[in-house]
């Protein structure tokens, strides 16, 4: 019994120093933060322009939990595109609504998402409002609001 008393005291001191060590490791595979591979898909490479016509607006859902994503059907004069604008949280609050029928401009990275073509937008222009999504890396402007909303 004396033996066990310190090897028990060892291995959960060994223990408790091991969680600052996992709870500092990046989020991996949460699709809403900076590191997600999701997040990585944006390239600054193949950011391009597209002018078209709202034809549809889903709410995608998300795994595990997190908030869904808004992503645009935009019909544009070659073809028809889904643009992902971010987090439903973060655009439900913007002052720039988008409907369907409205006519925008969306700049943003070109990728091939679930073997489709698909835009990560960084910017969506409508009239002469401009709502900015992500920086020239694709470092979404949403990082972090959360907490400065507080």
């Amino acid at each position: 019994m004396k033996k066990i008393v310190p090897i028990i005291a060892t291995i959960s001191i060994v223990s408790l120093l091991s969680v600052p060590v996992v709870l500092a490791q990046p989020s991996i595979g949460r699709g809403n933060s900076r590191g997600s591979p999701y997040h990585r898909m944006y390239d600054p490479k193949t950011v391009e322009t597209i002018t078209g016509q709202v034809i549809g607006i889903e709410n995608s859902p998300s795994p595990r939990g997190m908030s869904g994503g808004i992503h645009l059907k935009v019909k544009s004069q070659n073809e028809v595109v889904s643009v992902h604008l971010g987090p439903a949280w973060y655009i439900n609050n913007q002052t720039i609504p988008i409907k369907l029928q409205d006519q925008i401009e969306v700049k943003g990275s070109r990728i091939n998402f679930a073997g489709q073509p698909a835009i990560i937008a960084a910017e969506v222009k409508k009239d002469n409002q401009i709502l900015k999504l992500r920086d020239e890396n694709g470092v979404p402007v949403w990082a972090g609001w959360r907490r400065q909303q507080r």
